[in-house]
């Protein structure tokens, strides 16, 4: 059975995972730094990053209740909202498996050339994190999570 769209949880689908991977190269080549998103993330939050579908800023699908740089990269935790046309499809998608990915949006705040191409990422102010088809990094991915581990 559907969870009621206005129900407290906002009849939502908890998702999570790995939106950057440190020192991996992306397909431009560039490569994020342990620490590149430190100072963005002390300033805004998670609830300072915006959940999109696809990029488009225009019809946010949901919100972030955590993110964390670890070992692995910046890991994030959040809700689909089914509220709105665009969060129920998305969430949809997310559940059948059509979608898994997840991508960056950001203002690079600094970073050295690489000799072999692409950048360094060394500091990021971090704009919002989409559920995307193809990331631009292929390692970045979501899962569904587990209800109770994601902050209401």
């Amino acid at each position: 059975m559907e969870p009621d769209a206005f129900a407290p949880d906002g009849g939502a689908l908890p998702i999570e995972g790995y939106a950057s991977l440190f020192n991996i190269p992306d397909l431009n080549g560039d490569v994020v730094r342990p620490g590149a998103f430190a100072r963005s993330l002390k300033r805004q939050g998670a609830r300072g990053v915006r959940m999109l579908f696809q990029h488009e800023a225009g019809e946010p699908v949901g919100v972030w209740d955590e993110m964390r740089e670890d070992a692995t990269g910046l890991f994030v935790r959040g809700r689909v909202l089914k509220a709105a046309p665009r969060g129920r499809a998305t969430a949809s998608l997310i559940a059948q498996g059509a979608v898994d990915g997840l991508s960056i949006g950001f203002r690079t705040i600094r970073f050295a050339p690489l000799k072999a191409g692409g950048r360094e990422l060394i500091e990021l102010d971090l704009w919002e994190v989409s559920v995307v088809t193809f990331p631009m990094l292929p390692q970045a991915r979501l899962r569904v999570a587990e209800p109770a581990a994601v902050a209401a």
